[in-house]
This record gives structure tokens, C-alpha cells and sequence, in this order.
């Protein structure tokens, strides 16, 4: 089995962090969200992925991952010119797959117990198609699958506006060679897009076995902001505590990750926290629900329940609900309260 990975599009709602960075690089728990898919395929054994980017944010992604060594993973590189759906992207890598049964992978999404099971499930029983799926509040914004009462996938949809069913998509879908012919046959929707929810319509329409697995752990896709630091929170609740720095006074509580070269200075941090390297905070509360980037500066300040990227400092100001791009800047007269911001990279806001 191969590995496809999206990471591609344009990350409109996470903006103004994605004017500067792909939306699959923006950390989680100070992990970058796409690494914790390539670590997903990598304990389930699929070990030869290829990314698909965009040309404005394939270089930076690139970067980050390099040839995949550090994962385990042989990775290609594809490149899809314009963001015409999932199928599209799918369809854009045909010749990396080439035939092979392929597990795609939403880079921007998280699962918490991963996918070596469904991988496993999928390579046992040989349907066509596994899909997972997972009940949400609001399945207007999904692709939902309606099944029988046998528990088969009878109908997909894509972003229905009177859903029939409540049970949405997870970025994770399995296939075996058909998937060729479904890409090929379908056309473009109403938005002018390849839908991944026409090309798995096609395989159940003509007969093929597509199979619905649920999602027994959580699963996020964190396109905005709120699900974002939804994930922070979920990611940093199974987190264990390590003090690789050093704090002089104050007081640290519960599971707190402090990184090598970093120091707390009368502070006070309750976990779930983490920190990364060579950050410094002096008389500053952190936490719970918080992840503070390497290369950070916080004096005087009140942080809890937000995301703060290297090389950010904050002088004075309390933040909650809050992300705060790469070398950002927050200082001189504070609101008195607990603000919730939303910074690009290396923005600066000068309180009165």
C-alpha cells in the first residue's frame, strides 16, 4: 500500500496565520499538523508517500519534511497547479500510485489512535473502498454518507444542505485500483470541483464494496481556528510531563513539557503545557490548554488555552483563545482583561 497526503490549498480560514505558512506546518501542541499524519502512515507500515502541494506553499513543506528519512517514510513530491477538489489531487498522483492500493490522507487533520487498524481492517477483508466516518453537530459542512439500514454505504453527498445523515467524512480513505477509473469518470460539480464523495458515488453506483468504518477515538480537522485550538487541548491532554529546562521559583502543576535551553522564572504554569527550546518567561501564568513555541519571550503576562509560535514575544498582556503567529509581538499598555487575538507572522500590536 502507498501513501497519499494532501497538502495543498490555500488555508483561507485559518488566515492571517496562512498568508505566511501552509496550514498544514501550523503546530499543534508545538508539532506541526502534517507530522502527525506522516506519523500515522508510518506505524501502519505504509512507508512510500507522496505529498501533494501547491506551488505558492510546496517549497516550505519541502523543507519541513525533507525526503522523509526522519519519519521513516520514502516521500515524492506532487504538484497540483490549482486546488480542483480531492479527486483531482488524487488524480494527480495516478503514476506515483500506479496501480497499488493507496491510503489518502488529509494533511490537515488529526486521529487520535491513528490508522494502522484500518490500514490492517482494509488489507484483511479487500474491500474496494474503506472510508471512516464520525457524527457531527453540523454535517452541512462535510461530505456525509448515508447508509442502509444494514449498516452499507448507500449515498454520498457533499456538503448537503438538508443532510439525511449525521455521520461526516474523516479525511482518511482507502483504495484498491478501482480508484483509477473512478477519477476518470467522474466531472466537475457545481464549484467546479473533483469530489472525492462523487468518485466513492461512482464505485458504490457500479457495484463495487465500499466500506464504512467509524472513528473510535477523536478526530479534527482543523481548518479554523476554533478546531484548532480544540486540537491543542486534545493533543496536550495526553501529554507527559518533562522539565528539560530550568525553572527558578514559581510553581509548575500537573503535565508540563518545558524544552532544553528554555527557562521559567518565577513563574507559575498549570498543565497541560508545552513549551519549547530556548523560550524565557519571567513573572508569567501559563496554561492549562497552552503550547509556547521555541525562541519565545513572555515577561509579565498571562497566557491559557492559546498558541503561541516561535520566536513570539509578549510583554504584559493576557491572552486566552489565542494564536499568535511566528515572531509576533504583543507589549506596552494592556487591556485590562483577558484579550483573545489572532496574529499573522511578525505582526506587532503597541497597547495605548
Amino acid at each position: 500500500m502507498k501513501g497519499l497526503v494532501l497538502s495543498g490549498g490555500t488555508g483561507s480560514r485559518l488566515r492571517p496565520i496562512t498568508f505566511s505558512m501552509a496550514k498544514q506546518l501550523v503546530p499543534v501542541a508545538n508539532k506541526p499538523i502534517l507530522f502527525y499524519g506522516l506519523g500515522d502512515l508510518a506505524e501502519a507500515g505504509v512507508t512510500d508517500v507522496a505529498i501533494i502541494i501547491a506551488p505558492q506553499t510546496g517549497d516550505e513543506i519541502r523543507h519541513a519534511v525533507g525526503d522523509g528519512s526522519r519519519f521513516g517514510l520514502n516521500i515524492e513530491y506532487v504538484v497540483q497547479a490549482e486546488p480542483l477538489g480531492l479527486a483531482h489531487a488524487l488524480k494527480t498522483a495516478l503514476p506515483f500510485i500506479d496501480g497499488d492500493d493507496v491510503l489518502m490522507y488529509l494533511g490537515d487533520n488529526l486521529v487520535k489512535h491513528g490508522v494502522a487498524d484500518v490500514v490492517a481492517d482494509f488489507e484483511s477483508d479487500r474491500p474496494n473502498c474503506q472510508i471512516l466516518l464520525t457524527e457531527v453537530e453540523d454535517p452541512t459542512q462535510f461530505g456525509v454518507a448515508e447508509l442502509s439500514s444494514g449498516g452499507e454505504v448507500e449515498r454520498l453527498v457533499e456538503k448537503p444542505s438538508n443532510p439525511r445523515s449525521n455521520l461526516a467524512l474523516v479525511g482518511v480513505y482507502l483504495f484498491d485500483q478501482t480508484v483509477a477509473e473512478a477519477v476518470n469518470a467522474i466531472e466537475p460539480s457545481a464549484r467546479g470541483e473533483l469530489e472525492i464523495t462523487d468518485a466513492i458515488q461512482y464505485l458504490v453506483t457500479t457495484g463495487r464494496r465500499v466500506r464504512p468504518s467509524l472513528v473510535t477515538g477523536w478526530w479534527k480537522d482543523t481548518g479554523r481556528k476554533e478546531d484548532l485550538l480544540h486540537a491543542n487541548v486534545l493533543v496536550l491532554s495526553d501529554l507527559d510531563g518533562r522539565l528539560d529546562g530550568e525553572v527558578v521559583g514559581g510553581e509548575v502543576r500537573g503535565n508540563v513539557q518545558l524544552g532544553a535551553g528554555s527557562q521559567l522564572v518565577d513563574c507559575s504554569v498549570t498543565g497541560p503545557v508545552a513549551i519549547g527550546r530556548n523560550a524565557r518567561l519571567v513573572r508569567t501564568t501559563v496554561g492549562p490548554n497552552t503550547a509556547i513555541g521555541d525562541d519565545c519571550r513572555l515577561v509579565d503576562a498571562r497566557v491559557e488555552s492559546s498558541i503561541i509560535l516561535n520566536g513570539s514575544e509578549i510583554h504584559g498582556w493576557s491572552l486566552r483563545d489565542s494564536l499568535v503567529g511566528r515572531g509576533s509581538s504583543l507589549r506596552g499598555g494592556a487591556p485590562a482583561n483577558y484579550a483573545e487575538v489572532t496574529l499573522g507572522e511578525r505582526c506587532e500590536v503597541v497597547g495605548e
